[in-house]
């Protein structure tokens, strides 16, 4: 079995984009999904200690477990978690992936934009 793992707000009009972009990305049969309002926001700014460390914990079981092939930290249009328009969502989805390298330095993570029609960005 081969894992990637997800870090994405909990909009269900990007769960299954987000899960099929990964699956051809990472080259995996399944995604985890860690799902936070504005898991982006959440982790570039660090303000709630609690839902950082959550979703953090939360990694650390997909990577540990599954083994997982890559991160992927989602933003998206029109969400309610993290109001900001693309441009600071980007900032924050760059924030984010930062942060994360720091611990998962040999995984792969990357920042993906979704709009409302479901289409996948990957932000480099």
């Amino acid at each position: 079995m081969s894992f990637g793992t997800a870090i994405n707000c909990m909009d269900g009009r990007v769960q299954l984009p987000v899960i099929d972009y990964l699956k051809k990305r990472f080259g995996v049969r399944y995604v985890d999904i860690i799902s936070e309002p504005g898991p982006n926001l959440i982790l570039a700014k660090q303000t709630d200690r609690n839902a950082v460390a959550s979703i953090l914990k939360r990694v650390e079981l997909s990577v540990l477990t599954h083994q997982s092939k890559g991160i992927a930290v989602v933003g998206h249009e029109d969400c309610a978690g993290n109001p900001g328009d693309k441009e600071q969502q980007i900032l924050h989805l760059r924030e984010a992936v930062r942060i994360l390298g720091q611990s998962y330095w040999s995984i792969e993570i990357v920042a993906l934009w979704v709009d409302l029609k479901g289409r996948v960005e990957e932000i480099s």
